[in-house]
């Protein structure tokens, strides 16, 4: 039986579902969710997001390697998702600010720990990946 460790059960589940077991769980609603949430862009913004709101350009900056079209994607789907609030500011030029939604909140804390994990062990999936030699895919002719 596959069980979400117990430190994670209090941030997914309601008190009633903490003893649920596993096979009890609608996996197309976690499919869906994950498909959702569980893009490196998404995650990565809202980790981003999770110490203050900021603007687009800040953003960008902070999300090394996301095209600027991405980056727009990208909120424009936590923004639907009600996971980040959009507020424009008046001003010339106007300034529109991000910020996570107390529901975007609750995601950014399943998702650091999935963020610190990769960035303690990179190196080790780096190390693993160079000492094990992948067989050479045979000529198709």
């Amino acid at each position: 039986m596959v069980r979400i460790l117990p430190r994670l059960e209090r941030i997914f589940l309601e008190p009633s579902q903490m003893d649920m077991p596993a096979d009890s769980y609608d996996c197309d609603a976690v499919s869906e969710v994950l498909g959702r949430v569980g893009d490196k862009w998404t995650v990565l913004v809202v980790v981003v997001l999770r110490d203050r709101p900021r603007r687009f350009n800040d953003l960008k900056r902070q999300v090394h390697g996301i095209s600027q079209q991405m980056l727009t994607r990208t909120l424009r789907a936590l923004e639907r998702d009600s996971l980040v609030s959009r507020t424009v500011h008046p001003s010339t030029p106007p300034q529109v600010q991000y910020a996570l939604t107390e529901l975007g909140f609750s995601l950014s804390e399943a998702v650091r720990p999935v963020a610190d994990w990769a960035v303690a062990h990179v190196k080790s999936l780096h190390d693993s990946r160079a000492r094990v030699k992948e067989p050479e895919a045979p000529l198709l002719r």
